[in-house]
């Protein structure tokens, strides 16, 4: 017995160690996959991820197509997995910087003092290297203690949102008056946000506005439960130029919850690539320059193939956060046929982590600019209902544009013809 007890041993050993491996894999198999989550409590998860190359105009490779917003930007492949996200979002957010809006500049929480004046005015001042910027945001509360979902309407409550829509008895109104930061048509230099930066003139207004909405959102935090704000239900809604800045805004700050980008047009939501294929439309060329960087007329007409991302990537940034996009066909100048072709890519992203119906779009005719019409009011209040106050059982899953239902969107993005 004694001479068989070296071998037994190993025998019990090696049977114990199957046991443990069946189960192991038991166990894995079984794992429900992680659901993405609907917001985040940093305003960049990826803020420390080193920025990838970003080569001068004259390396750029050309890309007729709209790039790949899944694959790495140095070409080794493509993200497979929901956990590597926000590496690949800085990319994006890197080459955005660079190449078209300037840098948004990064706060710490102790430059910020912020006070609630009488429930109505939110007092902030922000301080750097000596100076100062002073802003003072109007908030609408509703009756009790909260705490309430809020939505930023740029430049007034609401947005351009409907009254019947937005104005809610359990949700809080919030205005962000923008030219406290930056004028819609920015003189460089002579701005509130230059008196802070000084050596950061060149940036875009949507890298300043964006800046501006982040640092309310930071003023919520500070004043914490006194604000009777629920910090993870945040909405922000704007149109025409001010839904570009509701759309850079989310992508930007990943403590938003959910972004209404209404009629953003060119430079918003439609792909850069694909307007320079349409008509009298929002073009790089024809842009307003006070919204980007001077540097960015490079990749006008042809030259709009070298630009390494497109706006598909920036509505994409928004994941797995919730995106609805409005458009309005009449005007021409808005490009919704480049912003159907642009919403169809960016959705690919939410597609691929299996949350399809955080991400919807409506376009529209027969209506004036900016004045939603009632056959929409349905949609964005499934948005509002779903992500903002938590009814899970809303359907939000909107892919609507008639006008455009015979154009070959999939030719522009080969990339998801292969991953399929």
């Amino acid at each position: 017995m004694t001479d068989h007890f070296p071998f037994m041993k190993k025998a019990l050993v090696w049977a114990l160690s199957v046991v443990h491996c069946t189960l192991y894999i038991a166990c894995q198999s079984q794992e429900a996959p992680t659901t993405p989550p609907f917001v985040y409590t940093v305003e960049h998860t990826g803020i420390d991820f080193p920025a990838p190359e970003l080569p001068p105009f004259e390396e750029l490779d050309s890309i007729a197509t709209l790039p790949d917003p899944l694959a790495w930007a140095d070409g080794s492949g493509r993200i497979s997995d929901f956990k590597d996200w926000s590496k690949r979002r800085a990319e994006i957010i890197s080459q955005l910087y660079h190449y078209e809006l300037g840098t948004k500049p990064i706060v710490s929480r102790d430059s910020i003092e912020a006070e609630l004046l009488g429930d109505t005015i939110i007092a902030i001042s922000i301080h750097n290297d000596g100076q100062q910027l002073q802003m003072r945001v109007p908030i609408r509360l509703p009756e009790g203690d909260g705490p309430f979902p809020a939505i930023i309407g740029i430049g007034r409550f609401g947005g351009s949102m409907p009254r019947p829509v937005v104005d809610r008895d359990s949700i809080a109104q919030i205005a962000f008056p923008f030219p406290q930061v930056m004028s819609h048509t920015q003189h460089r230099g002579e701005e509130p946000i230059n008196v802070l930066y000084p050596d950061n003139i060149e940036m875009g207004a949507y890298s300043a506005w964006p800046w501006g909405v982040s640092r309310i959102i930071d003023a919520l935090e500070i004043l914490g439960d006194a604000s009777r704000i629920d910090l993870s239900h945040i909405g922000i809604t704007g149109c025409s130029f001010a839904g570009k800045m509701a759309l850079f805004s989310a992508a930007l700050d990943e403590r938003i919850t959910l972004c209404i980008s209404q009629e953003p047009g060119g430079g918003g939501v439609a792909a850069w690539r694909v307007s320079e294929t349409l008509g009298h439309v929002e073009t790089v060329e024809r842009t307003n320059y006070a919204w980007f960087l001077e540097s960015m007329r490079q990749f006008s007409r042809d030259s709009v193939a070298r630009l390494p991302i497109d706006h598909h990537e920036v509505a994409a940034l928004i994941a797995p956060r919730a995106l609805l996009v409005l458009g309005n066909p009449d005007y021409e100048w808005l490009a919704d046929e480049s912003g159907y072709v642009s919403c169809q890519a960016a959705r690919k992203v939410w597609e691929a982590f299996g949350i399809a119906d955080r991400m919807g779009f409506s376009i529209e005719a027969n209506h004036p600019h900016c004045m939603l019409p009632e056959n929409q009011w349905k949609e964005v209040n499934a948005f509002i209902d779903r992500f903002l106050l938590e009814r899970d059982t809303v359907n939000t899953v909107v892919m609507k544009a008639p006008m455009f239902e015979q154009v070959d969107y999939m030719k522009w993005m080969p990339w998801a013809v292969e991953a399929e």
